[in-house]
């Protein structure tokens, strides 16, 4: 016991970084054999990530309904927050474009990398009345089980992606959530049933997330061994401006809207520190959600019932590096390869398609690849370029999404300090930890 305590008394973030650093290590030392000895240990941890996600997210949503609901405006927070996407969304295309203008990626290319990319085909990318048609799930239990069905707009019948499915759920449990308000007194052991049930899952989920530093280990070392670094010389320009687009959204762009709030940055980059490591190393939104949803309550002191509505729903369409700056870099960087000079109306078409193309197709599988194609095309850029970019795609995946995970913690924070749903003193003593050894009611914000 005294060995469990000294390890949780190490701060999460540490332990993550040492899985990252020996991992990265074990990888380079062992080359492509560490993807077979290594890799299951990643895909353990992700699957039990996304395990415990659903579940999670269900049961958080119908209580946080059945408590909002009673006490405050649920459109207006909703409408808070949609803004607050909107805005830091618009901010991080214009990173982007600024990064494409600034490194100039596409220049220099020598054409034969095309060949790198021989197995990419674009993906069909479903209109945005067809997305929204399917935010209403034709069997709620596929949702519940991450398949979820839907149609498109000429009727034909569809399997909608996994991560959509978060939207599905959301759905669900809202409509139960005011269900149960609506029911009233008649439904308070209901109510009290499904808060239980939400503790529950929070205590599973720091059960799993110990898991982390192990499991951060498996994916770097699979990724460093099989990946190697020889794929981004050629494109090593692109993967810099990416990275330097990112950072400067994530360090720059996000701090000056929190100094903006009377908030300081280092509070919270301390507090979301653990969900945005995961995001780097997993490369996904769905998977660092319950970390995304524990850093902003617990370590930053938003609001539970809130968080709970907003964390997932940021985690479905909120997609600053993926959505927002990866389209409109690779637009600019076909655009120099391909040595197309960009109009003013063609700057405007991508911006304008960076912006309201992530919110449709955010949920689907290679988001950002589908992103790019969706903006290349509004552009009237040629799609088979795309497929060059493809072939790195895991490495500019890592930054995109952590990107994507900083945001989707920070406009929860942000509305909670113009609502009075952040708690200061708990925001003011941000810790990288989570609780993850404290009793059932840690985690609260």
């Amino acid at each position: 016991m005294a060995l469990v305590h000294g390890w949780l008394k190490i701060p999460f973030w540490q332990r993550v970084a040492g899985g990252f650093v020996l991992g990265a290590l074990a990888g380079w030392l062992m080359g492509p054999a560490a993807q077979t000895w290594f890799g299951p240990l990643g895909t353990v941890y992700v699957n039990l990530i996304k395990m415990i996600a659903i579940p999670l997210v269900f049961f958080a949503v119908v209580s946080a309904v059945g408590s909002l609901a009673g006490q405050r405006s649920i459109a207006g927070l909703a409408g808070r927050t949609f803004l607050w996407f909107a805005i830091t969304a618009v901010l991080a295309v214009l990173v982007g474009l600024a990064a494409g203008w600034l490194f100039k990626p596409g220049l220099g290319v020598d054409a034969a990398s095309l060949r790198v990319a021989e197995n990419y085909r674009p993906r069909e990318v479903p209109g945005p009345l067809d997305v929204l048609v399917n935010i209403v799930p034709e069997n709620p239990f596929r949702a519940l089980a991450a398949l979820g069905a839907g149609r498109t707009g000429d009727g034909q019948s569809i399997i909608v992606p996994s991560n959509f499915t978060i939207l599905q759920v959301i759905f669900f449990a809202g409509l139960i959530g005011f269900a149960l308000v609506r029911l009233g007194e008649k439904t308070v052991g209901l109510r009290s049933l499904f808060e239980q049930a939400r503790e529950l899952m929070i205590q599973v989920t720091r059960f799993v997330l110990e898991a982390t530093p192990l499991g951060t280990f498996g994916l770097i070392a699979a990724l460093v061994g099989s990946y190697g670094f020889g794929q981004l010389v050629p494109l090593g320009k692109f993967v810099i401006a990416l990275y330097a687009a990112c950072a400067f959204q994530i360090v720059v762009v996000y701090s000056g809207l929190l100094l903006a709030h009377g908030l300081n940055p280092l509070r919270f980059f301390r507090g979301a520190a653990p969900a945005m490591q995961v995001g780097f190393v997993a490369s996904s939104s769905f998977a660092a959600l319950p970390l995304s949803l524990s850093s902003a309550t617990h370590n930053l002191g938003v609001d539970k019932d809130y968080a709970s509505f907003a964390v997932p729903l940021g985690a479905s369409i909120k997609m600053d590096g993926c959505g927002a700056i990866y389209p409109a870099l690779a637009a600019m960087f076909i655009a120099q390869f391909m040595g197309i000079e960009l109009s003013a109306g063609q700057y405007v078409l991508i911006a304008l398609a960076s912006v309201l193309g992530s919110f449709g197709t955010a949920g689907v599988p290679g988001t950002a690849v589908i992103m790019a194609t969706v903006v290349i095309s509004a552009a009237g850029l040629p799609l088979e370029a795309i497929g060059i970019l493809y072939a790195i795609d895991r490495i500019l995946d890592m930054m995109r999404t952590m990107t994507n995970v900083t945001g989707q913690v920070l406009v929860p924070v942000l509305v909670g300090r113009e609502t009075g749903l952040l708690d200061r003193a708990v925001y003011e003593q941000a810790s990288s930890n989570l609780g993850l050894d404290e009793g059932p009611d840690a985690g609260r914000g």
